[in-house]
């Protein structure tokens, strides 16, 4: 009895244990996760403008000049009212590019204000350096559009 004792003491036949990192339930987690961002994708839609809200407002002209600006930091603008209904907004990535336009609408359509909807996330200073430009422009009437 002593023998296999000293035996098994000995080394005779030791087990060896593998360290191994099970990666199953990690790779399940990052399935559901996957799972959840491809279902909530399509709900968010980035061409939505979030417009503050203000107590009382007044209604908008009949025609002006609309500049939206979007919280990824482009830019439309479009001429809004009765006889151009059919004239698509036009997308504008920078803020120079915006104001060349707005200064080629203001030349050809001199008496149209100028209405600014600023999404409410973006910053404030870029709907002021937009209103500043406006002025320096010569459009005196620019407005801010709320819901």
């Amino acid at each position: 009895m002593s023998s296999s004792f000293s035996n098994s003491l000995r080394g005779g036949r030791s087990r060896k244990f593998k360290a191994e990192i099970n990666v199953v339930p990690y790779i399940d987690v990052m399935m559901v996760l996957l799972v959840i961002f491809m279902v909530a994708a399509p709900l968010t839609n980035p061409n939505v403008i979030n417009l503050p809200t203000a107590g009382k407002s007044t209604l908008p002209p009949a025609e002006y000049i609309e500049v939206v600006v979007k919280p990824d930091a482009s830019f439309d603008i479009s001429i809004k009212g009765k006889k151009d209904s059919t004239e698509q907004a036009e997308t504008m990535s920078s803020r120079n590019a915006l104001l060349k336009k707005l200064k080629e609408i203001h030349e050809s359509n001199g008496a149209l204000p100028v209405l600014i909807a600023g999404d409410k996330d973006i910053k404030y200073d870029e709907v002021i350096q937009i209103i500043s430009e406006a002025k320096k422009i010569g459009i005196h009437r620019v407005g801010l559009a709320t819901k």
